[in-house]
Formats: structure tokens, sequence, C-alpha cells
């Protein structure tokens, strides 16, 4: 009967919190011009709210610029005010249907700031994977209760379910560090 719980289920769940965190992490400036800086953008368009990358497709012709060409020009408004309001620091330039972003140099100030974004990040990354290993151990506990499976049986579960968590939280504070040092690099 012990075989009803599966640890991998799990572990699957707290490894996407960190898939998440990595694709949160690659919309943050680090000075030069990503195009996945834009990845996170939301704007209201057609009355729901849609990511940029469905309006427009967005290119890095040097190495400071990100161009955003939008398909259909009733959204470029939109596109500028999405961007504007991203909390990226970035100030579109409307030309025609296109919006070019100008990547400025990041200030010390700016860079702490970003670095305070990416803590914010990990720690969201980091409840997620919490929630995650409550509802294991609310799982391994009924199970017991059920008699599914023995009280040997629930205490390695949750022991199991523990170290996966702390394991993906480790592995959730080395990324924190890796952008951190990234960010402040001069």
């Amino acid at each position: 009967m012990a075989g009803d719980f599966d640890l991998k289920e799990y572990r699957k769940r707290m490894d996407g919190a960190v898939s998440s965190l990595q694709s949160e992490f690659s919309g943050l400036r680090t000075g030069r011009a990503n195009a996945g800086i834009l990845d996170g953008v939301m704007l209201n368009a057609y009355g729901s709210d849609v990511p940029l990358n469905t309006v427009g497709s967005v290119t890095v012709p040097e190495s400071r610029m990100l161009m955003v060409n939008v398909w259909d020009k009733t959204q470029v408004q939109a596109v500028d005010k999405a961007i504007r309001q991203s909390n990226l620091g970035l100030n579109p330039i409307v030309d025609g249907q296109s919006l070019r972003i100008p990547m400025p140099p990041l200030t010390e100030e700016r860079r702490k700031d970003l670095v305070k974004v990416a803590n914010g990040y990990a720690e969201a990354a980091k409840i997620a994977v919490r929630n995650v290993r409550r509802d294991g151990m609310e799982t391994v506990k009924r199970m017991e209760k059920a008699k599914e499976i023995s009280e040997d049986e629930q205490k390695a579960h949750e022991t199991d379910i523990q170290k996966a968590t702390d394991a993906v939280i480790a592995e959730i504070d080395k990324n924190l560090d890796l952008k951190s040092a990234e960010i402040m690099q001069v």
C-alpha cells in the first residue's frame, strides 16, 4: 500500500517552482539587451491581459537596444504603457508601429533594487516549494489516519519530503546568488 504515495510528483511540482524562478530571473536586466527581459510583460489587448509576445515580436538589433515590432498598430500605445509600467526601468520610444527601447546603463542604486526584486522572486519560489511540502505532509498524514500506510512509513515519507524540500530551496538560493552576482557585476 505504500506505493500510493509518489514523491516524484511532489518533486516535480517543486522543480516547477525553480523553473518559474529561472524564467523570472531571465526577465531581470543585467545591463545588456536581452529579448527575454520582456517575457513577463502583460498588456491589456482585445479585452484581456495577454503577454507582449502575442501582439508583437521582440528583437535585439544592437547590444544596448531592444526593438518591439507590434503587428496591430492599434496596440502600440498599450505595449508602450505596459513596458513603462513593468518596473523594468525602460522607456520605449514609439517609432510608427515599432518601439525602440534603449537599455540604460545600470546605476549602483538600480542594481541594488534589481537584487531586491530577485530576492522577492526567490522568496515567492520558496513559498511555492513550502506549499508543495505542506501538501505532501498532509497527504501522508491522511494516508496514515486511513491506515493505508504505517506510522513508520509516514515518518519515512515525511523525511523524504523534507529532504526534497531542502534540496530545492538550496537550489533556489544558489540561483539567487548567481543572479545577484550577475546583476552587481560592473
